[in-house]
């Protein structure tokens, strides 16, 4: 069995099966264009497995039909239609079909996904500037064909540019180009907003099947609606989110964790192969492997991932101690040097009613492993050393500072805290430590440091909720 393997800088985390999905993608029963009623043609995606870009190149069919239909006013020129497209991908302006620009979400998870949707829109208008310049559906159908397609679109939502209203609703357009514009423009749109949570959003794969009731993305608008409520009500949770991603893969997952496995792979928080200095905080990656074995007989099957302490609140604590003692001098040279491990593994633990996984390294000869869900918790809690005008602004005494070895927080039970003074732990700049530190630490008042030089311990001191003990990780 081929185990995946993840990259972190020099070091590496290893788990599952790898599968190949490539072999999937492309393979469709039926065409997007055909045969409906009176004699006319309709479009709709076959059933099958889509990556985003595939999505593209179906719905590039409904544009060259459009244009072949408006004949030698537009001569093929999709630049007009395209530009509105782009206006209704934007995130700020009247044709904007998700306005979280003017929304200034200061929420990190909104933030995120605000970056999230200019990135994504920005491409899928790329790739459809790119695709049509092919006219791969005119060579493939011929513009008799593309001429007599006709379909209903119920959707109302979308305004145009006015150079788009004067092209559609002009001598040559009417109501049965801006049918097949409309059902363009919100397939686009349900496109990026499935995309939103997952950062490798244009790896990701996901299943489409037909509906009687639906067409192409369509079976997305009711997550959707819920989804973009609470984005734009600032009422994002992590769980929601990854409740989205599990409906938007078709997953058949009705509960939620911090991520899980689908018939195309796993899906976990975005941090996991990152630094967690810069890993994102609520987005999702996509990763190729099968996380939970099946049995030979069975496909690979839909499993949610559980936090080992559904409320870390209420989950067992124990005390670091006091260290040894650290003055100014010693501060930034305390520590050892971990130049291992340089591997770790994600160890499922499943049962009949939850599963989880164990991030597990070996330190010091010792093996260690935290609860990977606790692993993230712990990253989306965790404070930089900046001010803040909140915290508290009396610094402590040196000789209230304490240094602890890695492998000693590692080996306690539970959480980790103290009742106060701060405590300083030294990864030696090995990602693995820092991360299953992450984990093991009571994720309230943690620091990551970069340099641990005196201006930004200045900054640490006054970081955080401003009272209580402090962990400062370098």
């Amino acid at each position: 069995m081929h185990k995946y393997q993840l990259a972190l800088k020099d070091k590496q985390i290893v788990w599952g099966k790898a599968i190949d999905i490539e072999p999937l993608i492309g393979k469709y029963p039926n065409d997007s264009i055909r045969l409906g009623t009176n004699e006319a043609l309709d479009w709709n995606l076959p059933a099958g497995i889509y990556r985003a870009k595939d999505i593209v190149m179906e719905l590039d069919k409904m544009l060259e039909a459009m244009l072949v239909q408006l004949g030698e006013p537009v001569n093929g020129d999709p630049t007009v239609l395209l530009n509105s497209l782009q206006a209704n991908l934007a995130i700020s302006g009247r044709l904007s079909a998700l306005p979280l620009g003017p929304l200034a979400l200061e929420d990190k998870a909104g933030l995120e996904l605000t970056a999230q949707a200019v990135r994504i829109g920005e491409q899928l208008v790329s790739w459809a500037r790119d695709i049509n310049s092919e006219k791969r559906a005119l060579a493939q159908y011929g513009s008799e064909a593309l001429g007599k397609l006709e379909f209903r679109s119920h959707c109302y939502g979308h305004p145009l540019i006015p150079e788009a209203t004067a092209q559609v609703w002009g001598p040559h357009g009417g109501p049965r180009i801006m049918q097949i514009y409309n059902e363009y423009l919100h397939q686009f749109v349900l496109l990026r907003d499935a995309l939103l949570p997952f950062s490798n959003w244009e790896e990701v794969p996901f299943e489409v099947k037909e509906y009687t009731e639906f067409n192409g993305l369509r079976f997305l608008e009711p997550i959707r609606e819920v989804f973009i409520t609470q984005l734009l009500g600032k009422k994002l949770t992590h769980k929601s989110i990854v409740q989205y991603a599990q409906g938007v893969v078709s997953s058949g997952l009705n509960v939620a964790g911090y991520g899980f496995q689908y018939s195309l792979g796993t899906v976990l928080p975005a941090g996991l192969g990152e630094s967690a200095r810069t890993a994102a905080l609520y987005l999702l990656k996509w990763h190729p492997v099968q996380t939970i074995a099946a049995d030979e007989t069975q496909d690979v099957i839909a499993v949610s991932f559980d936090y080992e302490y559904d409320d870390y609140y209420a989950a067992p604590r124990v005390e670091a101690g006091k260290g040894t003692p650290l003055n100014e001098d010693t501060f930034s040279l305390s520590g050892e040097n971990y130049d291992k491990p340089i591997i770790a593994w994600l160890l499922p633990n499943y049962g009949t009613d939850r599963t989880t996984l164990r991030f597990s390294i070996e330190v010091d000869e010792h093996e260690f492993s935290v609860d990977l869900g606790q692993l993230f918790r712990g990253q989306r809690f965790m404070y930089r050393p900046h001010r803040s005008g909140n915290a508290g602004t009396s610094f402590p005494q040196r000789n209230t500072i304490s240094s602890h070895f890695a492998a000693d927080i590692l080996s306690h039970p539970g959480l980790v805290t103290n009742k106060d003074d701060i405590h300083f732990i030294a990864t030696g700049g090995n990602e693995l430590v820092l991360w299953a530190l992450l984990g093991k630490l009571y994720p309230e008042n943690v620091i990551l440091l970069d340099k641990g030089d005196p201006e930004e311990l200045e900054a640490a001191y006054v970081s955080g909720k401003g009272f209580g003990t402090q962990f400062l990780l370098l």
